[in-house]
């Protein structure tokens, strides 16, 4: 189960441990159900396919399996659902107005570099989303390798860096990925390559304003800006933005 205890011996384990430590520990992430974030969303790449955006929502993540609510979406009165090999937009007393199986692989044709639509938004929000929560607490998992890579300098601060590649069935941005964690083991910084937007959309995530919520911590502002080959990162243009407003728990006994 993830965020189990973690077992001793493994470097990339023990940092991962100490991560889910300062985002709440294991116990809490176990006993919950699902975590409703309540925010913003834009930035510089959805303008570029074509979208209307700040998209204003709550996005619902269940711990169990991969799957994400989206409400209201992409318009009022009506829901967008993520479940990893399916996105479908719904209307609120449930009928289903559009759907889209095996999203990932619609990202190859040409129409995806020019402009895209509800149901693309609705699966990068869904996976992205699932990842920004889900992870440190999954990182105990099995199917996840993960492998210290020493430490990194960056405004005047020492970052532990965490390389991880992803069960190859994980929905996210990219199998491998690099989280920054700092002296507490919050996730600072994050690294990966949004494949659908393309090889060239290498990210480098920015998490601040950390605060928790009835003991589960969230970043409230994350923005995410390109990364060069070297490492470092450029402060223009701000890709993606979120700004979390407020985060709720839903407990196993859904009172919240």
């Amino acid at each position: 189960m993830a965020g189990d205890s973690v077992p001793a011996g493994n470097p990339g384990l023990t940092l991962a441990g100490q991560m889910i430590e300062a985002y709440g520990g294991a116990a809490l992430w176990n006993r919950l159900d699902a975590v409703q974030v309540r925010g913003a969303y834009g930035g510089t790449s959805f303008r570029s396919k074509l979208l209307k955006v700040p998209v204003r929502a709550t996005i619902t993540v269940e711990r169990a399996g991969q799957h994400a609510t989206v409400e209201p979406y992409p318009s009022a009165g009506r829901r967008g659902v993520f479940e990893g090999s399916e996105v479908r937009i719904e209307s609120a007393d449930g009928r289903v107005l559009s759907r889209r199986s095996e999203p990932r692989r619609a990202f190859r044709d040409v129409r995806h570099l020019l402009w895209w639509d509800a149901l693309d938004l609705l699966y990068f929000f869904g996976y992205a989303m699932w990842t920004y929560i889900s992870v440190p607490f999954v990182l105990t998992d099995p199917g996840y390798e993960l492998h210290p890579a020493g430490t990194w300098q960056e405004g005047g601060q020492t970052w532990r860096k965490l390389q991880v590649r992803f069960p190859s069935g994980i929905h996210t941005h990219s199998q491998d990925q690099v989280f920054y964690a700092d002296e507490r083991g919050r996730i600072v910084r994050h690294d990966y390559t949004a494949e659908p937007f393309g090889a060239w959309a290498k990210a480098a995530h920015y998490n601040t304003g950390h605060q928790d919520f009835g003991g589960l911590v969230v970043p409230t502002r994350q923005r995410v800006h390109p990364r060069k080959t070297d490492g470092s990162s450029r402060p223009h243009p701000t890709y993606v933005w979120i700004n979390v407003e407020d985060v709720a728990i839903v407990a196993a006994n859904h009172t919240g």
